[in-house]
């Protein structure tokens, strides 16, 4: 049996920019249902920071994460809505490797997504976290 297409429509604003890798605002159907999303963390199953020091490493186990949970509750990442990536970091470069992780792991589907710099995330050696929002049948 097949899965039926994704409840979001990713909307691309023709008055905005094109340049930007993401959809401007998503829409989801009526009937579907919200899911909401810890903050995916770079924790392995034993709860230990991975990759410390290296953001796309981090980046990864956070998509990993991500696509474990959403799993959980029936989901993938085509049913991702909108995405907030939080980097723990003040350099643009830092924030550029995380977002490159994300958004090739999204590929075609490009969530309206933030990201962020932040001071400090909450697990040691943490340097990423991803939030999502998504639309399930």
């Amino acid at each position: 049996m097949s899965r039926p297409t994704s409840a979001v429509r990713l909307i691309r604003a023709a008055a905005l920019t094109d340049t930007a890798p993401y959809a401007y605002a998503a829409t989801t159907e009526a009937n579907a249902r919200l899911l909401f999303t810890a903050g995916a963390c770079p924790l392995d199953e034993s709860g230990a920071t991975v990759a410390p020091g290296d953001i796309a490493g981090q980046a990864r186990q956070c998509v990993a994460n991500l696509v474990t949970a959403l799993d959980a509750a029936g989901g993938t990442l085509a049913d991702v809505a909108y995405t907030r990536v939080l980097v723990a970091t003040t350099v643009r470069e830092d924030l550029v490797a995380a977002w490159t992780v994300v958004h090739d792991a999204f590929g075609e589907h490009e969530v309206p997504s933030t990201l962020h710099g932040v001071t400090v995330l909450g697990y040691p050696d943490q340097l990423v976290e991803i939030e999502a929002v998504a639309a399930l049948r």
